[in-house]
């Protein structure tokens, strides 16, 4: 699955570090590690062709840190974002910032390997286009406007409570809409659902 660029693992958990690159390199994409966003930035390759993997949360400096610093060195590296099941709502700031996706923990292998052939794609595509937007934001247009309202608290990270009361209905009717919500997008965990929304720039 060689796509001509290399793939940077940044976790300060070795065994997992490890356990990414040795994924990586069965797959035949180049991959090489960082312990930390640190250790990435100070030795940052000028590779044109290249996608980030990163753990969310790591001491001194966050994934979502390590985003900024690299936009504001005006690198546009493609980052595919690994998170905790604590964890989305970073994660979701990260998608805001930028990152192609995020992949909640435990994932599947294929499941990240499908998120860095997206990032390695989308760089070489024409600008703007984007078939899994697309398909995305198609179903979108399916929604009800108030289902489009409940997917606007769960995108800003609101616990149901909150989009109850901000929207005048009960706790367990949000639970309906939320259901609803993931069957019509074909999402399979709630994390995927604000991913696609995010994807579609919702």
């Amino acid at each position: 699955m060689s796509q001509g660029g290399k793939v940077y693992v940044i976790d300060d958990d070795a065994a997992m570090r490890d356990s990414l690159l040795f994924l990586l390199d069965t797959a035949g994409l180049s991959a090489v590690g960082s312990a930390s966003a640190a250790e990435f930035l100070a030795t940052i390759p000028d590779a044109t062709l290249g996608c980030i993997v990163t753990d969310i949360r790591m001491p001194d400096m966050t994934g979502l840190e390590l985003i900024k610093a690299l936009r504001a060195a005006g690198h546009d590296y493609p980052v595919v974002v690994i998170t905790g099941h604590g964890d989305v709502p970073l994660a979701v700031e990260a998608m805001k910032a930028g990152v192609v996706d995020f992949i909640e923990k435990p994932f599947d292998d294929e499941t990240l390997l499908d998120a860095i052939r997206i990032a390695f794609r989308d760089r070489s595509a024409p600008s703007g286009v984007n078939p899994e937007r697309q398909a995305i934001k198609a179903r979108l247009d399916e929604l009800s406007p108030r289902e489009r309202d409940v997917l606007g608290g769960v995108v800003s990270g609101k616990p149901n409570k909150i989009i109850a009361h901000d929207l005048g209905i009960s706790p367990r009717t949000v639970e309906v809409y939320r259901a609803n919500l993931m069957t019509k997008m074909g999402a399979g965990s709630l994390s995927e659902l604000v991913r696609m929304a995010l994807v579609a720039g919702y």
